[in-house]
């Protein structure tokens, strides 16, 4: 009888969300404290839309920069870490080898089962040095080009969830008109955002989306009671 391959479907995509995430919830609620701010000294749309739109431009420079800075300092502290980590397999075998048997025995595997695991490891520096890596440091190899898109996903989810709370200023003249309406389409968004998080982290749905309203709510109301004070 032929046997039905088993194929486990399983979402890698957890980096792209997390940097999703970050530039999409500081999109929404950076602009529109500014823009909910800028409402209460002027009527104008076309002052508050320029002073929006300047601001995602800074805000997602900077924030693709940060982006692209913590991936870039992974990769250069996983280089730095397993630099060391073959150094010191070449000075001191005896002492990781030790290292390597405390590690085996610590996740169930008596001393006898792990010796040959030991020794095996021994005849193969680098499978020896990605072993240690992995189960002595925790680190997985970051990938090269993991910076560049981390930049450009942040960058790119913030200029998107930027235009968001601009939209209504856009479309009237007078900002006390558009403000309200910013507010609606801003928790909107909020919301359809926490929804799609959910469906692709496993997260329950409805709770995702209702926790996403509730923090960006939260946020953009303090930005916003700042900016009116300051104001």
């Amino acid at each position: 009888m032929p046997l039905t391959p088993h194929a486990e479907h399983h979402f890698t995509g957890s980096l792209v969300v997390r940097d999703t995430v970050i530039g999409m919830s500081d999109g929404l609620t950076v602009p529109f404290a500014l823009a909910a701010g800028l409402s209460g000294a002027v009527d104008a749309t076309a002052i508050v839309v320029t002073a929006g739109l300047a601001e995602i431009a800074a805000g997602s420079i900077a924030m693709g920069l940060g982006g692209y800075l913590a991936g870039q300092s992974d990769v250069e502290h996983y280089a730095h870490e397993r630099e060391r980590e073959e150094q010191e397999i070449a000075e001191n075998p005896e002492l990781e080898a030790a290292e390597v048997m405390e590690l085996l025995v610590s996740h169930g595997l008596t001393r006898e089962e792990s010796e040959p695991v030991v020794n095996a490891l021994k005849k193969r520096p680098e499978a020896w040095r990605d072993f240690m890596m992995r189960f002595e440091l925790g680190l997985e190899q970051p990938d090269p080009a993991r910076a560049r898109q981390s930049a450009v996903v942040i960058a790119g989810a913030y200029i998107v969830g930027g235009i968001v709370p601009l939209v209504p200023y856009m479309a009237t003249t007078h900002a006390s008109t558009a403000l309200p309406w910013s507010v609606l389409v801003t928790l909107l968004a909020l919301g359809l955002f926490g929804w799609i998080k959910g469906r692709f982290t496993g997260a329950p749905r409805w709770r995702s989306a209702l926790q996403t309203v509730l923090i960006g709510g939260l946020a953009a109301g303090a930005a916003f009671l700042i900016a009116r004070l300051i104001s």
